[in-house]
């Protein structure tokens, strides 16, 4: 495993970018809000190192990254091309054009299905899933049954924002998922 012995602590700047907005999309949530991060090419590049320094480490080094549809398309493509691996999109039902493997999870109110093209990684790939934010964990969760369906290894979850007290990191890790957050928010 790498050491944390000499990496900079990117959580502090990161959340300082983050804005929080009260009662959106319902009352009583605090919703937080990455598009500062991206906004500002400078923040961008920081949260972008982040997660490059860390997965240049040839132990934690991925074959591929697929982003979970759609924060973690922009997070994930630029993490991709930083590295000079692939980059597959694991995209809402009915968005890819090409045979698919489906997997449905359940929401607050109801459920969804994310699905990966057939031919999106190999047997034995080793894969960092990345979005911008764990809730839940029920998007991730699927995301990596989708990738295990294919044969792929999924090494690392991957998020700037954790939101403990939704149990999202907590089910993830249970399920064997390790995991890689710049920034916990507590409440929701």
């Amino acid at each position: 495993m790498p050491s944390n012995r000499d990496a900079f602590d990117f959580g502090p700047y990161l959340r300082s970018h983050i804005r929080t907005v009260p009662d959106w999309p319902t009352p009583g949530v605090q919703f937080r809000d990455i598009t500062p991060l991206l906004q500002d090419p400078k923040v961008f590049r920081v949260l972008i190192d982040a997660f490059v320094h860390r997965y240049m480490d040839p132990a934690l080094r991925p074959d591929v990254v697929a982003g979970l549809d759609a924060r973690g398309f922009i997070l994930g493509a630029v993490v991709a091309y930083e590295l000079n691996i692939g980059f597959v999109p694991i995209r809402k039902k009915g968005k890819l054009p090409f045979t698919t493997v489906q997997e449905t999870y359940e929401l607050e109110y109801g459920s969804a299905t994310v699905e990966l093209h057939t031919d999106a990684v190999k047997t034995g790939d080793k894969v960092l899933l990345i979005d911008d934010l764990i809730a839940t964990g029920g998007t991730m969760m699927a995301g990596k049954k989708l990738l295990e369906k294919l044969g792929a290894r999924v090494t690392e979850g991957a998020a700037i924002v954790d939101l403990p007290e939704l149990g999202g990191s907590a089910k993830l890790r249970g399920a064997g998922l390790p995991l890689f957050t710049l920034v916990d928010f507590a409440g929701h």
